[in-house]
């Protein structure tokens, strides 16, 4: 979903980002961390858009999970597509789930065509958050509800050496920002009752454990599936840790409402 052409999520990036977060999974938590921030809120019978859906593994426990009637998937690269309609088709859900390709911009959805629009560590791709959360409130309908989680910074200075490094390494495009940004960029667009949830702690937690199976137990698999490139990977998550420790590195849940 950022304005980059080329797939950044590579096969052996998918896949070490598999073995440590899970089938389906490209950021951290699984079905517990969706739970998380779906609690007090009802989805049965609704119509979700999933902004930026990876490999589709959200999809599935929204629908199975939760009960969404219906989750439409969108991002910019198809060999991530593909595995989410080959996923879906395996989990029996080929009629509640469905996926589109799109380019970076403008969602290409009518007016007012979802109750619930639902991101998992997607947006950080995307720089423009206040263009982003305008068009997540106008395909949203009335009543309806923005429940995402990002990776989010600590603030808007520029990153300090440990964050800079992870930056460096990882290889991907990112337009990072901090929380009172996503909260002006929501409130603007015309959300109440917006809020944000810091999971620090949690993310300090997850990569520690990461770091300990990929350069342990899990070391052997991740070369199986990664090849040369698992060297890069344990450095990559090393120096997320680094920064997550350092308190930069940030992630954090966001709920809005449409009035």
């Amino acid at each position: 979903m950022s304005g980059h052409e080329e797939n950044e999520y590579t096969d052996s990036f998918v896949g070490a980002l598999e073995l440590v977060w899970g089938d389906g999974f490209l950021s951290p938590g699984g079905k517990e961390e969706i739970a998380l921030f779906l609690e007090g809120l009802d989805i049965s019978g609704k119509e979700v858009l999933d902004v930026g859906c990876g490999i589709g593994g959200c999809d599935v426990v929204l629908a199975r999970d939760f009960g969404a009637a219906h989750v439409h998937g969108i991002d910019i690269e198809q060999p991530l597509l593909q595995r989410c309609v080959e996923r879906a088709e395996r989990e029996g859900l080929s009629d509640r789930l469905s996926y589109e390709k799109v380019n970076p911009g403008p969602f290409p959805l009518p007016d007012e065509s979802f109750d619930v629009v639902f991101s998992k560590d997607a947006m950080i791709h995307i720089e423009d958050k206040h263009a982003l959360f305008a068009d997540v409130f106008r395909v949203l309908r009335p009543g309806g509800v923005f429940l995402a989680s990002d990776w989010m910074r600590r603030d808007e200075e520029p990153p300090g050496p440990e964050t800079q490094h992870w930056l460096d390494i990882v290889g991907l495009t990112f337009g990072m920002h901090s929380p009172p940004v996503y909260i002006d960029a929501l409130e603007a667009a015309g959300f109440v009752d917006c809020s944000t949830l810091d999971r620090n702690e949690f993310l300090i937690r997850v990569l520690r454990a990461d770091y300990s199976l990929i350069t342990g137990e899990g070391r052997e698999e991740l070369i199986d599936r990664t090849g040369e490139e698992a060297q890069h990977f344990t450095d990559v998550w090393l120096a997320a840790l680094r920064a997550a420790e350092v308190g930069e590195l940030r992630p954090g849940h966001l709920r809005a409402f449409k009035p």
